[in-house]
């Protein structure tokens, strides 16, 4: 078992790289400032479950193929490129009435789930980082080094769920107000489905 204080300490900086701007956490306010602040907490759920993969994936050393092999980290980033792309399109598409921001949001639960767990499985520099991130804490006199991966891994996973969930909240709130405005919700789409765009110009830019 992993000392408390290390685990306090790694759980502190998984709280200040969740805080930090980036592709995850700002996947989730698009999303929750379109669907509702619930679409949003769907999403970070499925965001948490590509961690699990990740956290696997150091576990059992398959992240370091994608560090050792040119081709497999391509195909993986274009394959998360092409999944955003497809996003911004269905945003930039989508007419107001067809948006189901608030409550309605639950009737594609799953949906949203799926794309939390597309959008962090398929970006494989977030396996490259728990590669080079989760060892640094990991103490061998310990036992099992596996074991200790996973305890790192479910406690990023707590930071993520606490920051991403707040996220999801306040910017459902700004959903909920805007909601009965089809400008303000094409607006709204535009703006997501550029920053999807955006979002796959970077990860298809991104080197190992």
């Amino acid at each position: 078992m992993i000392a408390t204080e290390t685990l306090l300490s790694f759980f502190g900086i998984a709280l200040l790289l969740g805080v930090s701007p980036g592709p995850d956490n700002i996947f989730v306010l698009t999303q929750s400032a379109l669907r509702g602040r619930l679409a949003g907490l769907i999403v970070t759920l499925g965001l948490c479950t590509g961690l699990l993969v990740h956290t696997a994936a150091v576990a059992l050393g398959v992240a370091a193929i994608f560090q050792a092999s040119a081709l497999a980290f391509t195909l993986l980033k274009m394959t998360g490129a092409a999944y955003l792309l497809y996003l911004a399109w269905q945003a930039l598409r989508a007419a107001p009435d067809k948006l189901a921001i608030g409550e309605a949001s639950a009737l594609k639960g799953w949906q949203f789930y799926r794309r939390g767990i597309v959008m962090n499985v398929t970006n494989p520099k977030v396996s490259i980082f728990f590669l080079a991130f989760l060892p640094q804490f990991v103490q061998p006199q310990l036992g099992s080094l596996p074991w200790q991966i996973a305890q790192l891994g479910a406690v990023f996973m707590l930071a993520t769920l606490l920051v991403f969930g707040s996220v999801a909240l306040l910017a459902g709130s700004l959903g909920r107000r805007l909601e009965r405005s089809g400008r303000a919700q094409l607006i709204m789409n535009r703006v997501a489905g550029t920053v999807f765009i955006a979002l796959a110009a970077k990860l298809m830019m991104t080197e190992r």
